[in-house]
């Protein structure tokens, strides 16, 4: 299941054949390798057909695998746990997660590695596949707010120096911490709880530096702290930094790396707040160039002459002009690399609380950029062009630095089209709980929020929309994805059964969607015509379908033909969406159509809020359907002609037309 690539290698461990079937569900869903002794292995075991066995003392066994996995799973005692893996510790932000399950199954253990090796969201979602409860014991977790050195990783930013454990202390403790932020996205805070501790600089409460407990800096700049200094700080780089290159045919990486190090250093800029390298087209196999963006993991972006020479730059050169038919390079490309980061981030930031018509004007931006020649601000440019040669190596590099008003956050976005059933968290499958569990974002209407908060975690970005604001969600979730967040959309029921998948998928297909990027999963749900069915017996047991009254997405004489269609094939019918507060005509209509085709006594069930705490349900007949209270809520069931009502029971027979005996 791609919902722990993350992990990937995975390994769980068990020394007991209880304990080897306690996890060996999460062989199938999380594709870990499972690990037993030789000594449990004979040939007729098959209680975990998917185990590996290794031989010796696991104390060996587990140093063997310490260094080329990133998470491990364990069923044994805590304790025993700690003695194993306590040689091979060194740092948590290179120590693989490692989780403790108990025998049973009942608890999931964050043991090690909990915020950077993402320790507590693995045993969150190993928690929810085994129907078991997580130990999350960091300080953050109690205070429901987000581990301070993760809250940028959905972000793509980068951690600088600092004393990490002192801020988080001083969080912990509920002391002001002064939040200084320069630059990359501020929806993280947006969705803090009340009562945080954090000032912002240039809030609405002035900020004393004296009163301050602890400082985080969020910004491109380098800063070096004192280490006299008693007050912790801390450093995050959104990676909002464009750096342009040109350089002779040949130059080497490493002069290309000294070069941009040098100047970087000169303006007191982070190199870990570089988004990416910008360039000329024809430069797109410079073997020095390819070196370096391979090892330091960073885009390489190109552009034809034609583009960069459009770019209006402070230091044009005739001698570039005349050898590549552009006067820049490293300005230009620097430049329009910045500008497509960031005409669209004022427009982006307001989406959060418009969601109108955003996404469109995002995906336009860098097409109109490109074909329309558009001039790109120079206020981007940080630094200049800077020619570096060195004594002892052929070439030369030219270097300028735009900055973006929106990182790069250098990660794959991912959107989950989430059915979460009826409600009741028991209804929902261990695969969308654990979907949900681990988003960057949740995006859905407001109920449906309210309904799966307890599967939700501090930090996560919760979006609500009104109800009828179901494409603006789509747009809002897609937008997150193409950025590189991992996004779930949340319908009721089922989210392909008239929910957000057709609306997501529809808005992907006119966006020009390749079919991969974004990744798209789609996790079903109970349907609500299944859970109201399931509330009043076997109505479904022959041929059914539903149909929606609402005409908001289609037309309403289409409707009409359905509904004719279903009442004279003698369909069990469930109807989706039979009545609002301003759309109330439509079911009496519909009412009239299937009275023209069924008998008056015809069974009916009229099940609102399926298995949600305000359930209600109405057994009743055709005739009587219009006296019966009902909304949005409401899911309708209507008989053919063989269903009965028995005691509260609704019943449809398997075989068409049975008698009654």
């Amino acid at each position: 299941m791609l919902l722990f690539q993350d992990f990937y290698p995975l390994a769980a461990i068990a020394t007991t054949p209880t304990a080897a079937q306690t996890l060996e569900p999460l062989c199938h869903t999380a594709r870990l390798t499972l690990w037993l002794p030789e000594s449990v292995h004979t040939p007729e075991r098959k209680d975990v057909p998917t185990a590996s066995f290794y031989q010796g003392s696991l104390k060996s066994h587990i140093a063997s695998l310490w260094q080329n996995h990133r998470a491990f799973i364990f069923c044994l005692a805590t304790g025993a746990v700690v003695r194993l893996i306590a040689p091979l510790l060194k740092d948590k932000s290179s120590d693989p997660a490692v989780i403790v399950v108990d025998e049973t199954g009942q608890f999931v253990i964050s043991l090690c590695s909990g915020h950077q090796g993402k320790a507590d969201q693995l045993a969150r979602m190993i928690a929810l596949q085994l129907g078991a409860t997580p130990v999350l014991t960091g300080g953050s977790t109690g205070l429901n707010l987000p581990a301070i050195d993760m809250v940028g990783i959905p972000f793509g930013w980068q951690r600088g120096e600092g004393d990490w454990t002192g801020v988080s202390a001083a969080i912990a403790r509920g002391e002001r911490v002064e939040v200084i932020q320069e630059v990359g996205s501020t929806l993280w805070q947006q969705h803090l709880p009340p009562g945080h501790p954090f000032v912002f600089d240039g809030g609405e409460e002035t900020v004393d530096s004296n009163s301050a407990n602890a400082r985080i800096w969020i910004s491109f700049t380098q800063r070096r702290f004192s280490p006299d200094s008693d007050l912790p700080k801390i450093q995050w780089y959104p990676r909002v930094l464009w750096v342009g290159i040109g350089c002779e045919r040949g130059t080497s990486r490493e002069l290309i790396e000294t070069a941009i190090i040098q100047t970087c250093q000169r303006y007191h800029l982070a190199v870990d707040a570089i988004a990416g390298i910008a360039t000329i087209d024809i430069k797109a196999d410079e073997v020095g160039l390819v070196e370096f963006c391979q090892a330091r993991d960073l885009p390489l972006r190109t552009f034809p002459a034609e583009v960069l020479r459009s770019v209006t730059v402070p230091t044009p050169s005739t001698v570039v002009n005349q050898e590549v038919g552009t006067p820049s390079v490293a300005e230009a490309a620097a430049l329009v690399c910045s500008e497509r980061f960031s005409a669209c981030s004022e427009r982006f930031s307001a989406c959060s609380e418009r969601f109108s018509a955003c996404s469109e004007r995002f995906s336009a931006c860098s097409e109109r950029f490109s074909a329309s020649g558009t001039k790109v601000p120079t206020t981007n440019l940080l630094v200049q062009k800077q020619i570096v040669r060195a004594d002892n190596q052929p070439g030369a590099v030219t270097v300028a630095i735009a900055v973006a008003q929106r990182e790069y956050t250098g990660r794959i976005g991912q959107l989950f089209l989430v059915g979460i059933g009826p409600g009741e968290l028991d209804q929902i499958t261990p695969a969308a709980k654990t979907a949900l569990s681990q988003a960057d974002a949740v995006i859905g209407y407001s109920l449906y929020i309210d309904l799966i908060t307890p599967i939700l975690h501090p930090g996560q970005i919760i979006e609500r929309l009104p109800i009828t604001q179901e494409r603006q969600r789509a747009q809002r979730a897609i937008e997150l994805a193409q950025w590189g967040l991992t996004v779930a959309v949340v319908s009721s029921g089922d989210c392909g059964i008239y929910g957000m998948a057709g609306l997501v998928l529809e808005e992907l297909k006119a966006q020009g969607w390749d079919g991969k990027m974004p990744g798209v999963q789609v996790f079903p749900g109970i349907t609500a015509l299944q859970a109201a069915a399931s509330r009043v017996g076997a109505p479904l047991m022959h041929d059914f379908c539903a149909i929606s009254l609402s005409n908001l997405l289609t037309p309403w004489d289409v409707i009409e033909k359905r509904l004719n269609a279903a009442a004279q094939a003698d369909f069990v019918i469930a109807l989706y969406n039979p009545r609002s507060r301003t759309r109330i005509e439509q079911l009496a209509i519909a009412h009239s159509i299937l009275l023209q085709h069924r008998s008056p006594q015809t069974p009916v069930a009229i099940v609102r809020s399926a298995y949600r705490e305000d359930e209600e349900i109405t057994l009743s007949t055709l005739d009587k359907l219009l006296d019966i209270p009902i909304d949005m809520l409401t899911t309708v069931l209507i008989g053919n002609q063989s269903t009965r009502l028995h005691e509260d029971w609704m019943i449809t027979p398997r075989g068409y037309l049975v008698n009654d005996e």
